[in-house]
C-alpha cells in the first residue's frame, strides 16, 4: 500500500473518530436535564421570557452578572450566599419551588420576587446594588 492511500484511511478514521465523539456529545447534551443544559445563556433566556420589560431584564441581568456570573450554582464560600441572585440563606429559595437548587427559573423566580417586595422591581434592586455593592 502507498503512503498516500494509508493517509487516507488513517485521515477517514480520524473524521470518523471525530463524528463519533461529536455525536456522542450531542447526545449528551440532549439527553441532560433543562437544569443542567441551561448554563448562562439559558438562564439568561429563562429570564429573558419571564421579565417581559427590556429595561427590566437588563437591571436584572446586571446584578445576576455580578452575584453569579449567571451561574446558577454559584456558592459564596464565606457566606453560602446561593444560585443566580445569591440568596441568603440560600434555603429561601425553596418557597419559589423545591428545585431551587437546580433549576435556574426558579431561582429567578424566586429574585424576581425578592427584587419587586424589597426594592419595588429589578431596577429598584440594580440602583440600590450600585450605591452598596449589594442589594
Amino acid at each position: 500500500m502507498s503512503k498516500s492511500v494509508i493517509r487516507r484511511i488513517a485521515l477517514g478514521k480520524k473524521t470518523l473518530a471525530a463524528s463519533a465523539v461529536a455525536a456522542g456529545a450531542a447526545g449528551m447534551l440532549l439527553a441532560a436535564t433543562p437544569s443542567q443544559a441551561a448554563g448562562s445563556s439559558g438562564a439568561q433566556a429563562i429570564a429573558k421570557q419571564m421579565i417581559k420589560s427590556d429595561a427590566q431584564y437588563q437591571c436584572f441581568s446586571k446584578i445576576v452578572s455580578h452575584e453569579s456570573g449567571w451561574n446558577h450554582k454559584a456558592t459564596n464560600a464565606s457566606s453560602g450566599a446561593y444560585g443566580l441572585v445569591q440568596a441568603l440563606p440560600a434555603s429561601k429559595m425553596a418557597s419559589a419551588g423545591s428545585d431551587w437548587k437546580t433549576n435556574p427559573a426558579t431561582q429567578i423566580k424566586w429574585g424576581l420576587q425578592y427584587m419587586n417586595e424589597r426594592y419595588g422591581s429589578p431596577c429598584g434592586a440594580w440602583s440600590f446594588w450600585q450605591s452598596h455593592n449589594w442589594y
